[in-house]
């Protein structure tokens, strides 16, 4: 399917002036508002982008509700921040049907994702491309680990994944779905309950599959089922510091300062990035102490269960009779009553990829 714009055009739009950007942003919302007769709202992680999302829609729709989803991985004072603000909703993700044995309408926890699906670890597309690929080592996620991807006219593809192959063999689950079942899922419970179109902060540039998203549908997208806005899709994060510092636009305290190099270039003095603590999607990607060393550092009860802990457990779907190639370890990594047991899969990716490809201690 041919998108609505280009990588081109993208690269255009996020250089532009930031006061340009705001007003493109702002007609996004006005467009996102009168098409649904304000039956809108802004998705507040308390984060600092979708502080600066906030407060550029309340200033133009004061009564805008916001929605923060407690997925119960935030840093407490996130949560507290977010909070803080008016017309804030409090909604936490639930299991909607009696699957993997829990009851419909309990709590969803990173130790049921954990264990029922698996970790969030290097980035969806890799955790997807694994997870395809054990379930069959013929399709063509198998044939992007293992590099023999092809395009239509012969090429290899950029979709390769070999560099990952060796993940495949470890006996742990690693898996993409964490933010369907913690933040989509209730996202999409409350949209039904009452009848709210949801505008996020997510920028193009945080990811492939948020700058090929913009790149099919632009910054509104109207598709039934699918309905998003996201009006600072083009933004960088540069944008977002300068707006806070122009504005002196409060966020909250885990950011520490906002200070400026001698380039010109705005950094915090704390967490670079807020989001779910425990998630290790990029956390192989940077310089300098990285993020689990920086949780070790602000909050070490929550880096301690994080690390510690975790057990084998028997494989449920293990067959002895299973052909040469296919994943099926007798017994699976997960966690335990001690914690998450991460520090193991990260020891095991350290083995493979080097000391250094995910620190944490």
């Amino acid at each position: 399917m041919d998108g609505v714009h280009d990588q081109n055009r993208l690269k255009e739009l996020q250089k532009l002036p930031l006061e340009r950007k705001i007003m493109i942003t702002q007609t996004r919302l006005i467009e996102w508002y009168k098409h649904y007769d304000g039956q809108v709202y802004v998705s507040f992680s308390g984060g600092k982008d979708s502080t600066v999302l906030l407060d550029i829609a309340r200033k133009m729709f004061p009564g805008i509700p916001a929605v923060f989803i407690n997925t119960g991985l935030e840093f407490p004072e996130v949560r507290r921040f977010a909070l803080s603000h008016e017309n804030v909703t409090e909604i936490r993700p639930r299991w909607g049907r009696n699957r993997f044995g829990k009851t419909p309408g309990n709590l969803v926890t990173f130790r049921d994702i954990l264990s029922t699906h698996g970790y969030p670890v290097v980035s969806k597309q890799v955790c997807d491309v694994l997870q395809g690929a054990r379930r069959n080592p013929h399709s063509t996620r198998m044939q992007r680990l293992e590099g023999t991807f092809l395009r239509r006219d012969g090429g290899f593809s950029a979709l390769d994944a070999k560099r990952w192959r060796p993940m495949y063999d470890l006996p742990v689950r690693f898996s993409d779905r964490c933010c369907d079942l913690s933040k989509k899922n209730p996202q999409h419970v409350y949209q039904k309950e009452t009848g709210r179109k949801v505008i996020l902060a997510t920028m193009a540039e945080e990811s492939l599959r948020r700058r090929t998203s913009w790149v099919q549908t632009g910054c509104n997208a109207f598709t039934k089922g699918n309905e998003a806005s996201r009006p600072m899709s083009f933004w960088t994060n540069q944008d977002v510091l300068e707006y806070i510092r122009r504005n002196q636009l409060p966020i909250c305290s885990v950011y520490g300062e906002i200070e400026t190099d001698a380039k010109g270039k705005h950094h915090c003095t704390g967490c670079q990035r807020t989001g779910c603590i425990f998630c290790a999607f990029g956390a192989h990607i940077g310089k300098g102490e990285s993020r689990f060393q920086q949780l070790k550092r602000t909050h070490p009860h929550q880096y301690e269960y994080c690390m510690s802990g975790g057990e084998f457990t028997p494989n449920p779907d293990y067959d002895p009779a299973a052909p040469a190639g296919s994943w099926n370890p007798k017994e699976i990594w997960g966690p335990s009553k001690g914690g998450y047991g991460m520090a193991k899969v990260f020891d095991w990716m350290n083995d493979i990829y080097g000391k250094d490809f995910l620190p944490y201690d």
